[in-house]
This record gives C-alpha cells, structure tokens and sequence, in this order.
C-alpha cells in the first residue's frame, strides 16, 4: 500500500511539474498600448521636427516615444498625394505598436491631406481623434502668393476646386471625435474663421501666432486632454 501511495504522489508531482513548467514558458499575452499613437502631420514650408516640442511635452505626460510618429513628407505635392503617404504611414505606425487606432495632430496645410484621408481613404476607420491646430479648412487668401509655385499652395487657396471637394458633405465624417484650435490673430489665415469645422469642438486659444500654434504649451494642454 505505501508502495502505490509513493506511486500516486510521484505522478502527481511529476504532472504538477510539468504544467509548472508549460506555463512558465507560455508567451506573455502583449500589454495593450497605454495611449493610441499620435501621427503628427506637419504644414506648408515644414517638417517633422516642428512637431519637436509638443513630441516633449506628450513624452513629459507619459507617453512613450514609440506612441508619438512626426514625419516629413514633400509639402509641395497635392495634398491628395500626401494623404496617400498619410495613409501608409498610419498602417505602418498601427502595425508597428499593434494598435488599433491613432490619433491625428495637424497643423496648417496638414488638415487638408488628413481630411483628405479621412473622408476618401477610409481613414475614419483607423482614427480615434482628429485635431487640427491653425488648421486651412476652408482656404486662405493668403495662399494666393504661392499658389502659381506649388500644387499644394494652390489647393488651400480660398475657393479651390480641392477645398470645394473636400468641404462638400459632412465636414467631420465616420465616428471619429474631431476638434479645431484656432487663432483671432492669425496672419497666415484670412480669415481666422477659416479654421472653423461644421461637426467638430472648435476652440478659439486667443491671440497665438500662426507657427506658434503648434509650440505654445497652453494649447497643446488642451490638445492632450481632448485625445487623452
């Protein structure tokens, strides 16, 4: 008799050991992103790195930098063209963090490539949040100086066959939350309430500068809180 009891407790260790070990060598189920990534899209005449100290500031309040994507495009081509790229580059940053979603932080010329994307790429269906900061949602007069140079230039130009198209229907389309910051003292957008979004929380910050918008710390204060 304590010859089988020896048995039976030696198989039962032996078993014990065994899932002891199975488990111990089970993948680790990977953590859920602690934000959705922000993908920066930058203006006219700019690249990533004007994205460089909000990048911080997201950073300083606990975001990792794999959850932040600043990236640089040729701001002279169709803002149809970018939003292609904008495309891309959303796949890419969902593949790499394994998210489902991202949120998009515009600034200036970036709003019309991203809506662009939103409303004729199926952006909608892989964007969270949707926030434009001095955003030319409906053209500014002051685009006329470059339009005969650039493609791009000419599409944000008030009256564009681009912003026609682009502005027709639902300016805030699918499910996405959207917001727009803006300036009473903007030179680069005439007028100021160009900025204005019909379906979004459009904010006016006060007298901030055009290329200020996306540095100044106040309004990226209320950025963040409206992605968070």
């Amino acid at each position: 008799m304590q010859r089988h009891k020896r048995r039976i407790a030696t198989v039962l260790t032996a078993a014990a050991s065994s899932l002891l070990l199975s488990l111990s060598l089970s993948p680790t189920p990977a953590q859920a992103a602690a934000h959705d990534p922000v993908v920066f899209v930058h203006g006219l005449s700019s690249s990533a790195s004007s994205w460089d100290d909000w990048a911080g500031y997201f950073e300083a309040d606990g975001y990792s930098s794999a959850e932040l994507d600043a990236w640089s495009y040729d701001w002279a081509q169709s803002n149809a063209t970018t939003a292609q790229r904008l495309a891309t580059e959303i796949k890419d940053v969902l593949a790499r963090t394994g998210a489902s979603k991202v949120d998009l932080v515009v600034h200036s010329m970036g709003a019309l490539s991203a809506r662009y994307y939103l409303k004729n790429l199926s952006g909608t269906s892989y964007v969270d949040d949707f926030v434009s900061t001095a955003g030319v949602n409906h053209g500014t007069s002051t685009a006329s100086w470059c339009a005969w140079l650039y493609t791009s230039c000419a599409e944000m130009n008030t009256g564009s066959s681009f912003l026609t198209a682009l502005n027709s229907g639902d300016e805030t389309p699918g499910g996405v939350s959207y917001a727009s910051y803006w300036s009473n003292c903007d030179d680069a957008l005439t007028p100021d309430t160009t900025a204005i979004l019909s379906g979004a929380t459009n904010v006016e910050v006060g007298c901030v500068s055009h290329t200020d918008m996306n540095n100044d710390h106040g309004v990226y204060e209320q950025v963040r809180d409206f992605i968070g």
